[in-house]
């Protein structure tokens, strides 16, 4: 019996934390093929936001139960893609979210080079709950409470 091996398409991230948009995005990924998260490292995302808000296990084992994935990897990033995972695993598809195009994505002279197909949009044209945008929320949430304290307005017993 010979079957047809069933395309891959890789999807990669900080996913820091994970979110909605995350989730819709491999969703939508997993309609091309059977989907490979590629998560960058803590090292990664320290040098990128100046911290990690969730490490890579946390990470990964919640990327891991969303439907469609096959395997959560990590990526040797320190050039600051993750092109080694792509020479590595050798997908059909390098997947992108809303906020990436051809005049961002480094990973595209990669996917050229070794016939992966770009696909671009998916998951929606804009980005859907950007982790920056959730940790600066609650920065900003936290930041508020503090100087409320300060002032009084606030005492242990009221919450």
């Amino acid at each position: 019996m010979n079957e047809e091996k069933k395309k891959t398409v890789m999807v990669s991230g900080g996913f820091d934390p994970v979110h909605v948009g995350h989730i819709r995005m491999i969703r939508d990924a997993a309609q091309y093929g059977d989907v490979i998260v590629v998560a960058n490292s803590d090292n990664w995302l320290h040098r990128k936001k100046g911290f990690v808000f969730m490490e890579f296990e946390k990470r990964s084992e919640i990327l891991s139960a969303i439907k469609g994935v096959i395997i959560v990897d990590s990526v040797d990033d320190t050039d600051g893609t993750v092109c080694e995972a792509i020479r590595r695993h050798a997908p059909d598809y390098f997947a992108n979210g809303g906020d990436r195009g051809k005049t961002n994505t480094p990973e595209q002279s990669v996917c050229e080079e070794m016939e992966v197909e770009l696909l671009w949009g998916i998951g929606g044209d804009y980005k859907a709950d950007a982790s920056s945008n959730l940790v600066n929320r609650f920065r900003k949430a936290q930041k508020n409470e503090q100087t409320a304290q300060q002032r009084g307005s606030i005492k242990h017993s009221d919450r």
